[in-house]
């Protein structure tokens, strides 16, 4: 068992763009975006996204933003939690304390994709809705073939509510 590792949960600044960039990268099957998105996540949707420190250092970060059609529903982009801190339920923890913060106190719905063969972030969610007493609604996402171009596997549309705060 992993020692358990002190964390600080906050918005993240532009300052963690390039942090956020290098966790992403060592933590496949995430796919990696430029530089520039991250510094934008950090930046731009910094109330709608939360990073997770310890000692100053970046091991975990949940991406999302608001839904510009349906305000009322939080997108969750990506999450990432470094291989040290893996296993101590801090992505659930990211997750909830998100939900919690004062840009999300209107939402009443969570939505993400994900890929079939992602247990791991199927528990995730299972869980999250769990713990917001909701349910879980799947659908067509974005297809392999007609949005990857064979190149990614499909993803799961996962719509968690309605959420009541």
């Amino acid at each position: 068992m992993r020692k358990k590792i002190e964390v600080t949960l906050q918005p993240p600044e532009s300052t963690d763009g390039f942090e956020l960039n290098r966790l992403i990268a060592n933590s496949p099957p995430l796919d990696p975006n430029s530089v520039y998105c991250n510094l934008l996540q950090c930046s731009h949707f910094s109330d709608t996204c939360i990073c997770a420190k310890t000692d100053g250092k970046l091991i975990g970060f949940v991406s999302g933003y608001l839904l510009p059609a349906k305000s009322d529903t939080l997108f969750v982009w990506q999450v990432v939690v470094a291989e040290e801190a893996r296993g101590q339920g801090l992505a659930s923890r990211m997750l909830t304390a998100l939900v919690e913060r004062p840009a999300c106190r209107d939402i009443r719905h969570i939505e993400t994709t994900i890929t079939p063969d992602n247990a791991a972030s199927q528990a995730l969610f299972s869980r999250l809705a769990d713990t917001l007493s909701t349910k879980v609604v799947q659908g067509p996402g974005f297809d392999r073939k007609l949005h990857f171009d064979g190149r990614h596997e499909s993803e799961e549309l996962w719509r968690i509510g309605p959420i009541h705060q």
